[in-house]
């Protein structure tokens, strides 16, 4: 993408400083990563980070409407949920683009998937740190889009998450946090922040209170949860031991407040449209479907992580589904292989990472995320045995 840098780093690489950096970061954080993180993180151009600055703000036009909770009730009817004391905008806001070519080479962001939930905000900067260090990424390159140090995105993470309050009574909510497959991200949210990483299960309910036992088995009283909780995934654990619910009326404040994660999902791509986002309708509201459906994928409104994406759509698969309501129709987009790793091209998408604060009009970008890609779609089962494809990060020419 810029050809200079990227020579420069490929020229420079060597599966010795690859394999130093990955034990470095496991041994710093006393924790091996399941996913697999890249060789390179992706050098952006001006042309793109300026494509993605756009492609967000014209979206958030959306996300800042006026009527966005009314557009959006029909996502928490049709998962039959309500947390109580919803706010009045959401905190995190996340949005997925892949990156394709327009008709001039130049390269073009495509939004894939949009969230108002936490990502990995405190792993990216950690990640971004261990390139630079092992890598010896160029000083004028930056992870950040408004010129922030690591000290200054820290502090702004903890304003929003912390505040006021103890961090000791400020927890981030997870189930089995340890077994997750970002635990990384939660190590470096205790590291910077302080807080108590907690299952739910965990949890002890009190009348409308919460709390937990700290290490000395003394009872903290919780002011605040960051929540992490997958609603999905908490759905598929009745295993799981809880002593209270998401939708009971709790003396607690949400710190992404969990009313977002369906109010700004797939159920919100339809609502947008611009030259960056493709094609999406409800399947429930199409009167006949396109002609072209070779051309979209089909997506369950209510999943994560890319569960239940059919690639091949046909028109006896639609019509074979119980509930339409629960379905979206997305046009494809063709990722093109921006990157380009010793022997082949990579493909890529970018998360740019935004947090709302309290008193601010609009939501700001302050990271990003990037995963880089060989096979059909974005995801580890389509990248098995492969290198150069994994969790990386974008670095911006400052």
């Amino acid at each position: 993408m810029i050809a200079h840098v990227r020579k420069w780093y490929n020229d420079n690489f060597t599966v010795e400083k690859y394999n130093h950096f990955l034990a470095s970061v496991s041994k710093e954080v006393n924790h091996n990563t399941p996913f697999r993180i890249a060789e390179s993180p992706f050098f952006i151009p001006k042309i793109l980070k300026d494509r993605l600055l756009e492609a967000c703000e014209i979206n958030n036009d959306v996300i800042c409407s006026a009527n966005l909770k009314q557009l959006t009730e029909g996502a928490l009817i049709g998962n039959d949920v309500r947390v109580p004391n919803e706010d009045e905008h959401t905190t995190f806001l996340q949005m997925d683009y892949g990156i394709t070519m327009d008709e001039e080479g130049q390269p073009m962001p495509k939004l894939i998937e949009i969230q108002g939930f936490p990502s990995v905000y405190f792993f990216q900067k950690y990640i971004s740190q261990q390139y630079q260090k092992h890598f010896d990424i160029p000083s004028n390159f930056s992870v950040f889009f408004n010129g922030m140090s690591n000290d200054e995105y820290v502090a702004m993470m903890k304003r929003i998450i912390i505040g006021d309050t103890d961090p000791s009574q400020v927890v981030m909510l997870e189930i089995e946090p340890e077994k997750q497959t970002t635990y990384i991200d939660f190590i470096c949210t205790e590291m910077d922040l302080g807080l108590k990483v907690l299952c739910m299960s965990k949890v002890i309910k009190r009348g409308r209170e919460l709390f937990y036992l700290d290490t000395q088995g003394k009872e903290v009283k919780i002011l605040k949860i960051y929540n992490r909780i997958i609603f999905d995934e908490l759905d598929q654990r009745p295993d799981l031991e809880r002593a209270f619910n998401f939708t009971d009326d709790l003396d607690i404040e949400w710190i992404g407040h969990p009313n977002w994660f369906y109010r700004i999902s797939k159920f919100t791509m339809p609502l947008l449209s611009s030259k960056y986002v493709p094609q999406c309708y409800y399947l429930d509201k199409l009167e006949k479907y396109p002609a072209n459906l070779e051309d979209f994928v089909l997506k369950p409104l209510y999943s994560f992580a890319g569960a239940g994406v059919e690639l091949n759509v046909t028109k006896e698969m639609l019509d074979s589904l119980p509930n339409k309501a629960n379905y979206l129709l997305q046009e494809k987009v063709e990722y093109y292989p921006v990157i380009q790793a010793p022997g082949e091209g990579v493909k890529c998408e970018v998360r740019m990472l935004m947090v709302w604060e309290k008193g601010e009009a609009r939501p700001k970008i302050v990271n990003n995320l990037v995963r880089l890609s060989k096979g059909a779609m974005i995801g580890v089962k389509y990248n098995k045995d492969k290198d150069w494809v994994g969790g990386s990060v974008g670095f911006f020419e400052v």
